[in-house]
């Protein structure tokens, strides 16, 4: 009797990670095919006559964001009934801080590039366990670019694995960021050139995974949206993505604004780390 029982839990513990595998599974088809139609309808109202307003004190927000987030709202949250929600463009309902599973979502990330007609905008969407990313995907419709994690599984761009680069060194024309913040870095007076700027924080985080960028900041402001799943694919990059401080990005908070952030290769984010702890920002 004892032997039947331990072979049922141990029957039953199998079933559960099976189950727990066959979930994560299910929910990284559904983020992949879901922000690739998002993707598509942005991409098909892109540099067409589209109403914008103005949120907040400054932030630019189009009928295309809206059209998008209500995609993307409609589709994942009927696939997954009992996951939160949040996202740049729904009201923030604060049911999601009980939830152990959360969906974390910029329907269109560069909303300022898009409706300048440039191409540096993206979707970005992250299922986040607990304060974590468990599941990522930031896409470039424009490029075609297609980036997408999962923890512990690596990170992709187009189906191709991708790495963050390896090193220490600091070659300011491969790094991506707030000029004044970056300048600090430099061990002169001398004017310093910098990567042209990105307009989509994902995408520019994204080039530090994929490894055109050595590293990348963000300055202070940035939102929950705007870093989540960028934060997945640069750590399973071999990156590391933190406050500047080295302290981790917790998810799914009551306060979902961060303040400045750097994501570069493992070595190099150290070293940029101690260096700010070093000489810590005023």
């Amino acid at each position: 009797m004892a032997d039947a029982s331990a072979g049922s839990g141990h029957s039953q513990s199998k079933n559960s990670q099976s189950l727990s595998r066959d979930r994560l599974a299910r929910d990284a088809a559904l983020l992949t095919d879901v922000v690739r139609e998002a993707g598509a309808l942005a991409r098909s109202m892109f540099r067409t006559e589209l109403k914008s307003w103005t949120k907040g004190a400054s932030s630019p927000v189009s009928e295309a964001d809206i059209a998008v987030n209500d995609l993307l709202e409609n589709r994942l949250r009927s696939a997954t009934p009992d996951y939160g929600w949040l996202s740049e463009e729904s009201a923030d309902d604060e049911v999601r801080l009980g939830k152990p599973l959360v969906w974390i979502v910029d329907p269109i990330d560069g909303t300022r590039s898009y409706l300048a007609g440039r191409e540096d905008w993206c979707v970005s969407v992250a299922l986040v366990e607990g304060d974590a990313p468990l599941l990522a995907a930031v896409f470039a419709p424009v490029s075609d670019e297609f980036f997408f994690a999962a923890r512990g599984s690596g990170a992709t761009r187009n189906e191709v694995a991708v790495q963050a680069t390896s090193g220490t060194s600091l070659d300011f024309p491969r790094i991506a960021g707030p000029k004044p913040l970056v300048e600090r870095l430099s061990p002169g007076p001398g004017e310093i050139s910098l990567y042209p700027r990105i307009g989509s924080l994902a995408l520019r985080l994204c080039r530090v995974a994929e490894g055109r960028l050595d590293a990348a900041f963000a300055g202070g402001q940035s939102r929950d949206w705007d870093l989540a799943a960028a934060n997945l694919i640069v750590q399973e990059a071999n990156g590391n993505m933190t406050a500047l401080s080295g302290d981790p990005i917790l998810y799914n908070r009551q306060e979902v604004t961060h303040g400045v952030l750097v994501a570069a290769g493992r070595d190099r984010h150290a070293s940029i780390v101690e260096h700010f702890r070093n000489r810590p920002l005023p």
